[in-house]
């Protein structure tokens, strides 16, 4: 039998890692291979020619810089929100507090589509179009629902004796929260700013949406525009700017990687 489960994992795995490598290949394919028809997942003659063309695109470096301050400040604002509320809805009773969980459920249920043009002009009344603070408030907004509702398991983990005792020992409600209440719930927060980095990361329809003519504010999805073109797509730079795209997750995910195998395995528990 374990040896049956040894096998359907590594079955799953190379299905689930394939893609990447796919892509990956692609990316140092030559051009000739790429528009074969008679595709091999290998190569003989590696190339760097495609990176080349994508690091060459005009304000590239902007784009990435702009992606990464995006994706930062939604991690830390939507983890500092979330966090806060998670409290107030553990910590407090309160009227209709089982209706506001209920609703954090519901705005996940919505399709991103459908908002899309109400937000386009909720941002236009407020004058935020064309700038990075637009982005940054639409993708706090989608993230802390999803936040909320998984922070508020680890907050119920934490007994509330821990508060107590903190208190009869002369401790704020400030430091009872900063200093007991936030380093329990870490690992939750590190589960979720893995969430809200990939969504402000790879988002392209609000980026789309709401930087329209100020080109100095765009982000990293839309560099991919520059290589689909009418007439022939270039796929290898494609395939180049979607591996380079890739590498800030995956070391977002490994600096809070043990963070996170704790906050998976404590919101199973619960």
């Amino acid at each position: 039998m374990r040896r049956v489960l040894d096998t359907l994992a590594v079955a799953i795995a190379v299905v689930v890692v394939f893609p990447i490598y796919w892509m990956v290949l692609a990316a140092v394919k030559p051009a000739g291979e790429i528009q074969s028809l008679h595709q091999r997942p290998w190569t003989l003659a590696p190339s760097l020619d495609a990176f080349r063309r994508v690091l060459a695109v005009n304000d590239f470096g902007r784009y990435f810089l702009n992606s990464l301050l995006v994706a930062l400040v939604v991690v830390a604002i939507s983890g500092v929100l979330a966090f806060l509320a998670a409290v107030a809805l553990t910590r407090f009773r309160f009227r209709l507090r089982t209706t506001v969980l209920v609703l954090f459920l519901v705005a996940q249920m919505v399709p991103v589509e459908a908002l899309t043009i109400p937000l386009f002009f909720l941002v236009r009344d407020l004058g935020a179009l064309n700038t990075l603070g637009s982005l940054m408030l639409v993708h706090t907004a989608f993230t802390l629902p999803f936040a909320i509702w998984m922070l508020r398991g680890f907050v119920a983990a934490v007994p509330d004796e821990l508060d107590e005792a903190a208190q009869l020992d002369g401790a704020s409600r400030f430091t009872v929260l900063w200093r007991i209440l936030f380093p329990l719930v870490a690992p939750g927060l590190a589960a979720t700013s893995v969430f809200s980095f990939i969504h402000a990361w790879n988002d392209f329809l609000f980026a789309r949406t709401f930087i329209i003519s100020a080109t100095g504010n765009q982000t990293l999805p839309m560099a991919l525009l520059v290589f689909f073109k009418p007439d022939q797509n270039d796929w290898g730079a494609i395939m180049a700017a979607s591996t380079l795209m890739t590498l800030p997750v995956l070391v977002f995910f490994l600096l809070v990687r043990r963070r996170l195998v704790a906050g998976l395995g404590g919101a199973v528990k619960d």
